[in-house]
């Protein structure tokens, strides 16, 4: 009968070993090692178990055969013992501690990289361009330091010189379309991309000079560094389907053409319904998506309100409900007069036969928007106030006029702004027999998920190349923001979970490579439920 037993050594450490007893006599045949903690006790057990596996495996061969035991008897097994006992023969060949060589968070490289082929981005066909994306994934850094974070998932590093090589064919070849590619293929049969919602952003350098692409322009962070606009288009869960960017000093209503031509180029596409807020409205944009075929939904501002609701104010005065929803008309240009006619009491029913000089426009009333307009709309007067009384110096605030030399409140601009709180208004070519105003409302309303995305980016991702100069490197490294992008948005569409904590969850979980008694073994770490369900969710059997 051969076992594996554990002893207790002279210096407090468990010694593993693989003993026999036949004829009566116990004797040692192998010791695997010694271990002073739990972890190191059961891989020593693990391996001594392996040891002891079919002799088939050519693990050990012990030069053993089976005893004829009587049936119903049991050997008699002597306690375990230090020392050898008088007259015991014992035989024991020793082996060299357990050495850990190296662990590795490798169960992360392989979510990160399986989620990166399940999207169908291995099209690419190049594995250091993956490699920088599930870095930047894992853990945002420089090129130079990409390699800790590789060596960290247990990737053999490549040289600086291949991943400026890996850049340089980023920008040169065709990954961008690859990968937009992909990500449309992965959007069409995973939702709808009917709809499509677009945003701009801002990425800044701390640079003193402004050079082709970088420059001074309107910043959404209210910097006065040189910048890049960057434009994205993502389908109406947050997943990108295209990106690009403008130079800094490019006004946001001149990116959104552009964008949505070349995405419409390259996946032969008519119908398609785009998404965007009020910094695109402009009759200029408007009128040419409509010429491309193309619905639109964009925020409208407040000061249209009392021109597109004229009729109601005259009927209703300034009486709204919570929730109420007026569909109507909006000029197409501010100085056509004449579509909302006071007298008539029914507002008009957009028809674009009819109606050529207009869109169609939806208001929605609620009342929670309107206690945070009128909050924001009296700390204004307030601070106007103070200007005015000379009690607060500051750049002049608004509803502040001059006359006579003198500042005094602009009433009459601050009766307007009340009297169109708690409105929200959407402007579209869509007509109401396609798409009712509650779905209008709805469908801009998922502008958050691009938002969310931008968001991801700036924090999660750490968007800002700030260790870029050149444009091929700026598009090279938005090149490979796209991926990680669509990878993040994957990962926490399938579990529910944010980015951070699925990162938090996997990073500990390190694959340990240990050396024991010359033979090397990978080591998997231990899963619990709530990891195995990620694992699941994620797309990995483990």
């Amino acid at each position: 009968m051969v076992w594996v037993r554990r002893v207790r050594t002279a210096s407090g450490a468990t010694a593993v070993q693989i003993a026999e007893y036949a004829d009566g006599r116990r004797r040692i045949v192998r010791h695997v090692g010694s271990a002073h903690d739990d972890a190191s006790v059961k891989l020593l057990v693990r391996e001594a178990n392996r040891l002891l596996e079919d002799d088939r495996q050519g693990e050990l061969d012990l030069g053993l055969q089976a005893l004829d035991q009587p049936k119903g008897v049991l050997p008699k097994f002597a306690e375990p013992v230090l020392f050898t006992l008088p007259g015991e023969v014992q035989q024991r060949r020793l082996t060299r501690q357990p050495v850990v060589k190296k662990t590795a968070s490798r169960l992360l490289f392989d979510v990160i990289a399986g989620v990166y082929d399940d999207l169908g981005f291995d099209a690419v066909g190049d594995v250091h361009f993956r490699d920088l994306v599930v870095a930047r994934v894992a853990e945002p850094t420089s090129l130079l330091d990409v390699d800790r974070v590789l060596a960290e998932m247990g990737r053999v590093t490549a040289s600086l010189r291949t991943r400026q090589r890996t850049l340089r064919r980023a920008v040169d070849g065709t990954y961008r379309d690859t990968l937009a590619t992909a990500a449309f293929a992965h959007a069409s049969t995973a939702g709808d991309i009917s709809l499509c919602l677009y945003d701009v952003t801002t990425l800044y350098w701390e640079a003193e000079k402004e050079d082709d692409l970088r420059k001074v322009g309107f910043s959404k962070e209210r910097r006065v560094d040189p910048q890049i606009v960057v434009g994205l288009l993502v389908d109406r869960q947050g997943f990108p389907l295209e990106i690009a960017c403008f130079e800094g000093n490019k006004a946001e209503t001149l990116t959104i053409l552009p964008m949505i031509r070349d995405f419409q180029a390259r996946h032969n596409i008519e119908g398609l319904v785009v998404v965007a807020d009020a910094g695109m409205l402009s009759a200029t944009n408007l009128t040419a998506l409509d010429d491309a075929g193309l619905g639109f939904i964009v925020g409208s501002r407040q000061t249209h309100a009392p021109l597109d609701l004229a009729s109601h104010y005259r009927w209703h005065g300034d009486a709204f409900t919570d929730g109420q929803v007026i569909d109507t008309l909006t000029p197409k240009h501010r100085r056509t007069k004449g579509l909302n006619n006071p007298d008539l009491r029914a507002e008009p029913v957009w028809d674009p036969a009819v109606h050529t000089g207009a869109w169609r426009a939806v208001w929605a009333y609620s009342r929670k928007r309107f206690v945070r307009d009128s909050k924001t709309l009296t700390l204004q007067e307030n601070r106007a106030n103070a200007v005015i009384a000379g009690e607060k110096t500051a750049r002049t605030p608004r509803f502040v006029k001059t006359t006579g030399g003198k500042p005094i409140l602009d009433q009459s601009a601050l009766d307007r702004a009340r009297r169109v709180a708690g409105l929200k208004g959407y402007v579209t070519n869509i007509p109401a027999s396609t798409m009712p105003a509650a779905e209008v409302i709805a469908s801009y309303h998922d502008l958050w998920h691009v938002e969310q995305s931008f968001r991801m980016s700036k924090t999660d991702l750490r968007a800002r190349p700030m260790f870029a100069r050149t444009r091929d490197s700026i598009d090279a490294h938005l090149t490979i923001m796209f991926a990680a992008l669509a990878i993040a948005r994957t990962m926490q569409q399938r579990t529910g979970w944010s980015l951070r904590r699925i990162l938090r969850e996997l990073r500990p979980l390190r694959t340990a490579t240990i050396d024991l008694g010359g033979i090397t073994h990978d080591f998997q770490p231990e899963l619990n439920d709530q990891q195995t369900e990620l694992l699941r969710d994620l797309g990995l059997r483990h």
